[in-house]
């Protein structure tokens, strides 16, 4: 049975807005898929910095716990992809049979400028 769970950082910052929303999109999404690893669509953003920011609900549907070690992630929309990039987060451990808020921020150089960055899908590459 899936279990919805927040990182510390997360768990301490997050306003109750926020965290409503994103247990409202687990309800709604949890019974996705009973196998593998699903990326539900949170919301997305440009930063002070430039960088893409899409924040997303992983959810670990696997018996393993789940890791980022040079993972390659692309974000689409309506099957192009905007942005590529390989994640390496030594502190993200998603364990099995959770699902867990993260933001992957893809840099100003790894994805498409021009194009309006709104209701992607994140996936493995």
């Amino acid at each position: 049975m899936q279990h919805l769970q927040f990182e510390k950082s997360w768990d301490k910052a997050l306003s109750a807005q926020d965290r409503s929303y994103i247990e409202k999109v687990f309800v709604e999404t949890k019974h996705l898929n009973g196998t593998g690893v699903i990326f539900s669509p949170i919301w997305e953003a440009i930063n002070h910095k430039e960088a893409l920011l899409v924040t997303v609900l992983v959810h670990n549907f696997t018996d393993q716990p789940l890791t980022f070690n040079n993972t390659g992630l692309r974000y689409k929309i309506q099957g192009e992809v905007i942005a590529e990039n390989e994640f390496t987060l030594h502190n993200l451990v998603i364990p099995n049979e959770v699902s867990m808020p993260w933001t992957f921020i893809f840099p100003k150089e790894s994805y498409k400028t021009q194009i309006p960055i709104k209701n992607g899908r994140l996936e493995t590459v």
